[in-house]
């Protein structure tokens, strides 16, 4: 009999511009949110860490090699993630990246965009998550004070 929760775990990365705008990229035809714009992130892999899992999501979702030392600014929990059941985020601050920093993106194949944005910009913007997420996340990754999400929203 199973006592203990089974969850799902996801690995994202916040990386900032010099001007702190977020780097978000937008998914691709056939996947899942289509269309939607997310920050770079994806499942672990079999018996990988949230840390390892976000540098490897990073460098096959951008081309972008993230550093060895985590900053972990923040993990989510949410109820169901279509029909998977639970998942919990692990939010990770990448950085910032200086200069023209749109030349160092390589998207993957599951995506077929990328910008820059600054948060004011998103409302009517399609987002895989959410606006007030991304909004913890930023001041996370600036302020250096972890977030506890629930569904997105802090408590």
């Amino acid at each position: 009999m199973k006592t203990q929760p089974q969850a799902l775990l996801a690995a994202c990365v916040v990386v900032l511009d010099e001007a702190g705008r977020v780097l978000l990229l937008r998914y691709g035809p056939g996947q899942p949110a289509a269309g939607a714009w997310w920050l770079p992130g994806g499942m672990l892999d079999h018996g990988e860490d949230p840390w390892t899992a976000a540098r490897r999501e990073m460098r096959e979702e951008t081309g972008i090699e993230l550093g060895p030392v985590p900053l972990l600014i923040g993990v989510s929990h949410r109820v169901d993630v279509l029909g998977t059941g639970p998942v919990l985020d692990c939010f990770f601050h990448g950085g910032t990246l200086p200069g023209e920093s749109d030349t160092a993106v390589r998207l993957s194949p599951e995506h077929d965009g990328h910008g820059w944005f600054d948060l004011a910009d998103l409302p009517g913007t399609p987002l895989a998550g959410s606006l007030p997420t991304l909004t913890a996340l930023r001041a996370a990754a600036l302020g250096g004070t972890p977030v506890c999400l629930r569904e997105g929203t802090a408590w």
